[in-house]
């Protein structure tokens, strides 16, 4: 049975009361534990320290296993970043960005751009064992194909650097983004559509809990309707984009109940600013989210 659109939100949003319900009434566990797990990372430039070094420490003690570079320059700097890491417990989680162009441009030499500097990236990417580099389509700023042809474009550019993420032993990320910032792919559902007809294992998708603040109905339906494809988060405060936490009211608990449904394995970074000192924000965000976490873990045991 096909589920139209409308659908499958009233189910997901069913879902989430049904999740409430439970975690409220304190039934017992009737389906196995999730596998899920909690693996911390932060962007580099997020991080305080004046060094990588410094960065790292401070990561390290506050109970990160991941820290995300940015992409640009990142090939000429992954000795110096392997090196950092040695016999550290932290790892790269992912690598943010970085290439130049757009994939979906109306100019064919901006999307020769993307492709060549995006293969760069990736092979960076691959050395220093990342899940992925993430991309965006194309910014709102940014000229490009009308939607129908440039979905068509992205499938088929997305099949060639597919191939090439593949054996570089990484993957392409794509990032939705909320409608301020992108015309085009705005929703998790939208970019599973594309891995879907991509059919590559070197294609996959990112949620980023700022921009799904804006765009989807429900973290869980959102995050659900991804399920394997779904490779990296990003997480910042609800409603300004700094620490969570430091927005009043910031939740993320029916997200990480969706990420303990799909037996999600791998990194929550953090890509956000700060409103005070982040050697103090950081501490309490990390604090706010295992303690979110742990409440999605119990509800998500009782459904």
């Amino acid at each position: 049975m096909s589920l139209d659109r409308r659908a499958f939100f009233k189910i997901a949003a069913g879902t989430g009361a049904a999740i409430s319900l439970a975690c409220k009434a304190g039934t017992e566990k009737s389906t196995p534990k999730s596998q899920a797990v909690l693996k911390l990372s932060c962007q580099e430039n997020v991080a305080p320290g004046e060094t990588l070094t410094e960065k790292l420490d401070f990561l390290e003690a506050n109970g990160f296993v991941g820290i995300e570079p940015h992409g640009r320059g990142l090939p000429e700097r992954v000795e110096i970043v392997q090196k950092a890491l040695e016999g550290r417990n932290i790892k790269i989680s992912a690598v943010c960005a970085g290439f130049q162009g757009w994939l979906i441009a109306e100019d064919p030499k901006m999307r020769e751009l993307a492709i060549e500097t995006t293969k760069e990236i990736l092979i960076a990417a691959g050395e220093l064992g990342a899940t992925g580099m993430i991309l965006v389509p194309a910014f709102d700023r940014q000229k490009s194909l009308p939607h129908k042809e440039a979905r068509q474009m992205l499938v088929e550019l997305l099949q060639e650097l597919g191939e090439y993420a593949e054996n570089a032993n990484t993957r392409i990320l794509l990032e939705p983004l909320n409608r301020k910032e992108a015309h085009f792919l705005r929703q998790l559902a939208d970019a599973a559509a594309i891995c879907k007809d991509v059919n590559s294992p070197g294609v996959a998708v990112m949620g980023d809990f700022w921009h799904m603040t804006w765009e989807e109905t429900s973290d869980l339906g959102a995050i659900i309707s991804a399920g394997d494809y779904l490779h990296h988060m990003h997480i910042a405060s609800r409603k300004t984009r700094k620490m969570p936490g430091e927005d009043e009211g910031d939740n993320y608990v029916n997200g990480f109940c969706g990420l303990g449904m799909i037996n999600y394995q791998d990194y929550i970074s953090m890509e956000c600013g700060s409103k005070g000192d982040k050697k103090v924000t950081i501490p309490a965000a990390v604090k706010l989210i295992q303690e979110q976490w742990a409440q999605a873990d119990k509800c998500c045991s009782v459904i």
